[in-house]
Protein backbone atom coordinates (compact mmCIF):
# COMPACT_ATOMS: atom_id res chain seq x y z
CA UNK A 1 0.00 0.00 0.00
CA UNK A 2 2.89 2.64 0.42
CA UNK A 3 0.32 5.09 2.32
CA UNK A 4 0.09 6.60 5.47
CA UNK A 5 -2.94 4.85 6.32
CA UNK A 6 -1.02 1.38 5.82
CA UNK A 7 -1.67 -0.29 9.50
CA UNK A 8 2.08 -0.73 9.91
CA UNK A 9 3.80 2.90 8.99
CA UNK A 10 4.98 3.16 12.54
CA UNK A 11 4.15 6.68 11.92
CA UNK A 12 1.40 7.36 14.88
CA UNK A 13 1.99 9.79 17.83
CA UNK A 14 0.31 7.99 20.79
CA UNK A 15 -1.10 11.43 23.52
CA UNK A 16 -2.73 8.96 26.21
CA UNK A 17 -0.38 6.08 27.53
CA UNK A 18 1.21 6.52 30.95
CA UNK A 19 3.99 5.85 33.51
CA UNK A 20 4.17 3.99 36.77
CA UNK A 21 7.68 4.35 38.37
CA UNK A 22 9.71 1.12 39.48
CA UNK A 23 10.30 3.00 42.81
CA UNK A 24 8.59 5.49 45.12
CA UNK A 25 10.90 7.60 47.16
CA UNK A 26 10.41 7.55 51.02
CA UNK A 27 8.93 10.33 52.44
CA UNK A 28 10.72 13.01 53.30
CA UNK A 29 8.88 14.75 55.78
CA UNK A 30 8.02 13.89 59.44
CA UNK A 31 4.65 12.39 59.42
CA UNK A 32 3.96 9.86 56.62
CA UNK A 33 0.84 10.86 54.83
CA UNK A 34 -1.70 7.49 54.62
CA UNK A 35 -1.93 7.81 51.03
CA UNK A 36 1.65 7.95 49.81
CA UNK A 37 2.19 5.17 47.55
CA UNK A 38 4.67 2.71 47.24
CA UNK A 39 5.58 -0.45 45.37
CA UNK A 40 5.51 -4.47 46.39
CA UNK A 41 6.35 -7.33 44.95
CA UNK A 42 3.69 -8.88 42.66
CA UNK A 43 2.89 -12.79 42.21
CA UNK A 44 3.63 -12.41 38.23
CA UNK A 45 7.11 -11.93 37.05
CA UNK A 46 8.18 -8.34 35.78
CA UNK A 47 4.50 -6.94 37.92
CA UNK A 48 4.70 -4.93 41.18
CA UNK A 49 1.77 -3.64 42.77
CA UNK A 50 1.29 -0.13 43.69
CA UNK A 51 0.00 0.42 47.00
CA UNK A 52 -1.76 3.42 48.56
CA UNK A 53 -3.60 3.66 51.54
CA UNK A 54 -2.61 -0.03 52.31
CA UNK A 55 -4.26 -1.41 49.61
CA UNK A 56 -3.26 -2.84 46.15
CA UNK A 57 -4.67 -0.19 44.10
CA UNK A 58 -3.54 -1.77 40.74
CA UNK A 59 -1.03 -4.34 39.29
CA UNK A 60 1.31 -3.07 36.92
CA UNK A 61 3.78 -4.41 34.80
CA UNK A 62 7.39 -3.35 33.81
CA UNK A 63 6.42 -1.73 30.88
CA UNK A 64 5.09 1.25 33.22
CA UNK A 65 9.11 2.16 33.56
CA UNK A 66 11.05 0.00 31.69
CA UNK A 67 11.68 2.08 28.25
CA UNK A 68 13.19 -0.77 26.38
CA UNK A 69 10.23 -2.73 27.37
CA UNK A 70 8.05 0.03 25.72
CA UNK A 71 9.77 0.50 22.74
CA UNK A 72 9.65 -2.77 21.86
CA UNK A 73 5.80 -2.50 21.56
CA UNK A 74 6.02 0.47 18.95
CA UNK A 75 6.37 -1.64 15.95
CA UNK A 76 2.75 -3.91 16.62
CA UNK A 77 1.00 -1.28 17.75
CA UNK A 78 2.51 1.75 14.50
CA UNK A 79 4.27 4.42 16.67
CA UNK A 80 6.90 6.57 16.08
CA UNK A 81 6.25 8.78 19.02
CA UNK A 82 4.53 8.02 22.67
CA UNK A 83 3.52 10.43 25.02
CA UNK A 84 3.26 9.08 28.66
CA UNK A 85 1.97 10.64 31.71
CA UNK A 86 1.58 9.61 35.58
CA UNK A 87 -1.33 6.98 36.16
CA UNK A 88 -3.84 9.15 37.06
CA UNK A 89 -4.22 8.34 40.70
CA UNK A 90 -0.84 9.37 41.48
CA UNK A 91 -1.83 12.68 40.38
CA UNK A 92 -2.80 12.81 44.43
CA UNK A 93 -4.43 16.19 44.44
CA UNK A 94 -5.77 15.14 48.03
CA UNK A 95 -2.51 15.16 49.41
CA UNK A 96 -1.59 18.27 51.14
CA UNK A 97 -0.12 20.63 48.68
CA UNK A 98 3.22 20.41 50.10
CA UNK A 99 3.18 16.58 49.94
CA UNK A 100 1.33 16.75 46.51
CA UNK A 101 4.10 18.84 44.98
CA UNK A 102 7.26 16.50 46.43
CA UNK A 103 5.38 13.71 44.52
CA UNK A 104 4.65 15.40 41.48
CA UNK A 105 8.57 16.73 41.27
CA UNK A 106 9.14 13.36 41.32
CA UNK A 107 7.37 11.98 39.24
CA UNK A 108 8.23 14.64 36.24
CA UNK A 109 11.84 14.18 37.21
CA UNK A 110 11.39 10.22 36.57
CA UNK A 111 9.21 10.68 33.48
CA UNK A 112 11.56 13.05 31.63
CA UNK A 113 14.14 10.41 32.63
CA UNK A 114 12.60 7.75 30.49
CA UNK A 115 12.06 10.46 27.76
CA UNK A 116 16.27 11.31 27.52
CA UNK A 117 16.57 7.32 27.79
CA UNK A 118 13.86 6.96 24.83
CA UNK A 119 16.36 8.57 22.26
CA UNK A 120 13.35 10.91 20.70
CA UNK A 121 10.51 8.57 21.30
CA UNK A 122 8.65 9.14 24.23
CA UNK A 123 7.54 12.96 25.33
CA UNK A 124 6.35 13.42 28.66
CA UNK A 125 3.34 15.26 30.00
CA UNK A 126 3.74 15.99 33.65
CA UNK A 127 1.75 16.41 37.11
CA UNK A 128 1.36 19.50 39.17
CA UNK A 129 0.04 19.85 42.81
CA UNK A 130 -3.39 21.73 41.56
CA UNK A 131 -4.69 21.87 45.12
CA UNK A 132 -2.42 24.61 45.48
CA UNK A 133 -2.32 27.40 42.67
CA UNK A 134 0.99 28.99 43.17
CA UNK A 135 2.54 25.59 43.70
CA UNK A 136 0.83 24.43 40.74
CA UNK A 137 1.82 27.40 38.65
CA UNK A 138 5.68 27.24 39.38
CA UNK A 139 5.49 23.36 39.14
CA UNK A 140 4.31 23.67 35.42
CA UNK A 141 7.01 26.84 34.57
CA UNK A 142 9.33 23.80 35.81
CA UNK A 143 8.60 20.94 33.39
CA UNK A 144 8.64 23.22 30.41
CA UNK A 145 11.04 25.59 30.77
CA UNK A 146 13.37 22.95 33.06
CA UNK A 147 12.48 19.99 31.92
CA UNK A 148 11.33 20.48 28.14
CA UNK A 149 7.83 19.30 28.41
CA UNK A 150 5.08 20.16 25.84
CA UNK A 151 2.62 20.22 28.38
CA UNK A 152 0.74 18.40 31.59
CA UNK A 153 -1.59 15.68 32.58
CA UNK A 154 -4.80 17.10 34.57
CA UNK A 155 -7.86 15.03 36.29
CA UNK A 156 -11.13 15.62 35.30
CA UNK A 157 -11.77 17.31 38.29
CA UNK A 158 -9.82 18.94 41.40
CA UNK A 159 -11.10 17.47 44.23
CA UNK A 160 -14.73 17.62 42.94
CA UNK A 161 -13.90 20.91 41.07
CA UNK A 162 -14.92 20.66 37.34
CA UNK A 163 -11.89 21.67 35.19
CA UNK A 164 -14.37 24.35 33.65
CA UNK A 165 -14.25 26.16 36.88
CA UNK A 166 -13.74 29.94 36.91
CA UNK A 167 -11.14 29.14 40.14
CA UNK A 168 -8.69 27.40 37.46
CA UNK A 169 -8.49 29.79 35.26
CA UNK A 170 -5.18 31.45 36.53
CA UNK A 171 -3.55 27.84 36.08
CA UNK A 172 -5.23 27.57 32.59
CA UNK A 173 -4.08 30.91 31.44
CA UNK A 174 -0.61 30.12 32.90
CA UNK A 175 -0.47 27.38 30.22
CA UNK A 176 -1.71 29.34 27.49
CA UNK A 177 1.40 32.13 28.43
CA UNK A 178 3.85 28.86 28.25
CA UNK A 179 2.52 26.93 25.00
CA UNK A 180 1.89 24.18 27.17
CA UNK A 181 -0.75 21.64 26.33
CA UNK A 182 -2.91 20.50 28.57
CA UNK A 183 -4.29 16.51 28.27
CA UNK A 184 -7.59 15.73 30.67
CA UNK A 185 -7.82 12.08 31.81
CA UNK A 186 -10.80 11.17 34.33
CA UNK A 187 -9.82 10.62 38.08
CA UNK A 188 -11.86 9.73 41.19
CA UNK A 189 -15.14 9.66 38.76
CA UNK A 190 -18.83 11.26 40.34
CA UNK A 191 -21.60 8.69 40.51
CA UNK A 192 -19.32 5.42 41.42
CA UNK A 193 -22.41 4.73 43.96
CA UNK A 194 -24.50 4.14 40.50
CA UNK A 195 -22.55 1.56 39.73
CA UNK A 196 -23.75 -2.40 39.89
CA UNK A 197 -20.66 -4.56 39.82
CA UNK A 198 -16.94 -4.93 40.56
CA UNK A 199 -14.43 -2.19 40.79
CA UNK A 200 -12.94 -2.32 37.22
CA UNK A 201 -16.33 -0.62 36.44
CA UNK A 202 -14.82 2.87 37.51
CA UNK A 203 -12.57 2.54 34.66
CA UNK A 204 -15.29 0.88 32.63
CA UNK A 205 -18.27 3.36 33.00
CA UNK A 206 -17.30 6.17 35.87
CA UNK A 207 -14.58 7.30 33.64
CA UNK A 208 -16.37 8.31 30.37
CA UNK A 209 -19.29 9.76 32.56
CA UNK A 210 -16.58 11.91 34.28
CA UNK A 211 -14.76 13.09 31.69
CA UNK A 212 -17.71 13.95 29.69
CA UNK A 213 -18.99 16.22 32.39
CA UNK A 214 -15.53 17.24 32.28
CA UNK A 215 -15.78 18.49 28.74
CA UNK A 216 -18.76 20.10 28.89
CA UNK A 217 -17.37 22.16 32.01
CA UNK A 218 -15.16 23.39 30.02
CA UNK A 219 -17.44 24.57 27.57
CA UNK A 220 -20.79 26.24 29.93
CA UNK A 221 -17.75 27.86 31.41
CA UNK A 222 -16.32 29.45 28.12
CA UNK A 223 -13.16 28.59 28.82
CA UNK A 224 -12.28 27.95 24.50
CA UNK A 225 -13.15 31.48 24.45
CA UNK A 226 -11.68 32.72 27.43
CA UNK A 227 -8.39 31.27 26.96
CA UNK A 228 -8.54 30.40 22.40
CA UNK A 229 -4.92 29.91 22.58
CA UNK A 230 -5.27 26.98 25.32
CA UNK A 231 -4.57 23.24 23.53
CA UNK A 232 -6.70 21.17 25.67
CA UNK A 233 -7.12 17.05 24.86
CA UNK A 234 -9.53 14.75 26.26
CA UNK A 235 -9.29 11.59 27.18
CA UNK A 236 -11.50 8.07 26.23
CA UNK A 237 -13.24 10.40 22.84
CA UNK A 238 -14.00 12.93 25.53
CA UNK A 239 -16.10 10.13 27.23
CA UNK A 240 -19.90 11.20 26.88
CA UNK A 241 -20.05 14.76 25.72
CA UNK A 242 -20.43 13.26 21.92
CA UNK A 243 -24.01 12.11 23.78
CA UNK A 244 -24.52 15.64 25.73
CA UNK A 245 -23.61 17.57 22.81
CA UNK A 246 -26.80 17.64 21.01
CA UNK A 247 -29.11 18.66 24.37
CA UNK A 248 -26.35 20.97 25.40
CA UNK A 249 -27.14 22.71 21.67
CA UNK A 250 -30.68 22.58 22.02
CA UNK A 251 -30.60 23.31 25.53
CA UNK A 252 -29.14 26.84 24.83
CA UNK A 253 -31.43 27.67 22.09
CA UNK A 254 -34.51 27.06 24.41
CA UNK A 255 -33.26 28.44 28.10
CA UNK A 256 -32.29 32.00 28.12
CA UNK A 257 -30.31 31.47 30.97
CA UNK A 258 -28.32 29.67 29.48
CA UNK A 259 -28.17 31.21 26.67
CA UNK A 260 -26.66 34.25 28.29
CA UNK A 261 -24.40 31.98 30.56
CA UNK A 262 -23.10 30.26 27.42
CA UNK A 263 -20.75 32.84 25.17
CA UNK A 264 -20.74 30.59 21.97
CA UNK A 265 -22.73 27.84 20.62
CA UNK A 266 -21.60 24.57 22.41
CA UNK A 267 -21.38 22.93 19.06
CA UNK A 268 -18.84 24.92 17.94
CA UNK A 269 -16.98 25.64 21.47
CA UNK A 270 -16.45 21.68 21.28
CA UNK A 271 -15.07 22.08 17.86
CA UNK A 272 -11.73 23.84 19.17
CA UNK A 273 -11.24 20.94 22.02
CA UNK A 274 -9.32 17.68 21.69
CA UNK A 275 -10.39 14.28 22.01
CA UNK A 276 -8.60 11.24 21.72
CA UNK A 277 -9.33 8.29 19.50
CA UNK A 278 -9.54 5.59 22.61
CA UNK A 279 -13.70 4.57 22.42
CA UNK A 280 -12.83 0.76 20.98
CA UNK A 281 -15.63 1.41 18.03
CA UNK A 282 -15.28 2.46 14.62
CA UNK A 283 -18.63 3.57 14.43
CA UNK A 284 -18.57 5.58 17.87
CA UNK A 285 -15.34 6.89 16.41
CA UNK A 286 -16.89 7.71 12.17
CA UNK A 287 -19.39 10.23 15.00
CA UNK A 288 -16.46 11.78 16.81
CA UNK A 289 -15.20 12.73 13.62
CA UNK A 290 -18.38 14.24 12.21
CA UNK A 291 -19.61 15.78 15.64
CA UNK A 292 -15.91 17.06 16.59
CA UNK A 293 -14.22 17.58 13.51
CA UNK A 294 -11.25 15.45 11.59
CA UNK A 295 -8.74 18.23 12.70
CA UNK A 296 -9.15 17.33 16.49
CA UNK A 297 -8.89 13.54 17.38
CA UNK A 298 -5.75 12.15 18.58
CA UNK A 299 -4.36 8.38 19.06
CA UNK A 300 -5.06 6.85 22.62
CA UNK A 301 -4.30 3.43 23.73
CA UNK A 302 -4.00 3.72 27.65
CA UNK A 303 -0.90 1.76 27.25
CA UNK A 304 0.15 -0.38 28.94
CA UNK A 305 -2.61 -1.17 31.10
CA UNK A 306 -4.24 -4.31 30.38
CA UNK A 307 -7.61 -2.40 29.79
CA UNK A 308 -5.64 -0.47 26.66
CA UNK A 309 -5.78 -0.01 22.53
CA UNK A 310 -3.39 -2.57 21.27
CA UNK A 311 -3.87 -1.62 17.36
CA UNK A 312 -4.85 1.96 17.69
CA UNK A 313 -3.78 2.69 13.52
CA UNK A 314 -6.14 -0.53 12.47
CA UNK A 315 -9.05 0.96 14.84
CA UNK A 316 -8.88 4.57 13.02
CA UNK A 317 -8.35 2.63 9.05
CA UNK A 318 -11.00 0.46 10.11
CA UNK A 319 -13.43 3.78 9.95
CA UNK A 320 -12.78 4.01 6.05
CA UNK A 321 -10.69 7.79 6.31
CA UNK A 322 -9.58 9.15 3.31
CA UNK A 323 -5.89 9.23 3.76
CA UNK A 324 -5.78 13.55 4.49
CA UNK A 325 -7.83 12.27 7.26
CA UNK A 326 -6.04 9.15 8.12
CA UNK A 327 -2.77 11.02 8.45
CA UNK A 328 -4.31 13.93 10.71
CA UNK A 329 -5.80 11.36 12.75
CA UNK A 330 -2.76 9.29 13.09
CA UNK A 331 0.06 11.90 13.55
CA UNK A 332 -0.91 15.58 12.45
CA UNK A 333 -3.38 16.72 14.75
CA UNK A 334 -1.03 15.49 17.37
CA UNK A 335 1.80 17.23 15.87
CA UNK A 336 -0.83 20.23 16.65
CA UNK A 337 -1.43 19.71 20.26
CA UNK A 338 1.90 18.94 21.21
CA UNK A 339 3.37 22.05 19.37
CA UNK A 340 5.90 19.90 17.60
CA UNK A 341 7.18 20.95 14.31
CA UNK A 342 4.32 19.78 11.33
CA UNK A 343 5.78 16.85 8.79
CA UNK A 344 4.52 16.86 5.31
CA UNK A 345 2.16 14.36 4.54
CA UNK A 346 4.28 11.15 3.14
CA UNK A 347 2.52 9.29 1.08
Amino acid sequence: MGHVHHAGCGCGIDTHAHVVPEHFPAYLGSAIPADWPSMAPAAQACHRNVMISGKVYRTVSDRCWDVGRRLADFADMGLSLQVVSPMPELLSYWMRPQDGQQLARFLNEQIAAMVAESGGALAGLGAVPLQDMDLAIRELEYLVKGLGMPGVELGSNINGTPIGAPALDPFFEACEALGACVFVHAIRPAGMDRLVGPPALQQVLGYPGDVGLAAASCITGNLPLRRPGLRIAFSHGGGTLASLLPRLQQGWQVFPALREAVQAAPAEQARRLFYDTLVFDAPTLKHLAATFGVTQLLIGTDYPFNFHEPRPLERIAACGFDTDTMHRLVRGNAERFLGLPLHETTT
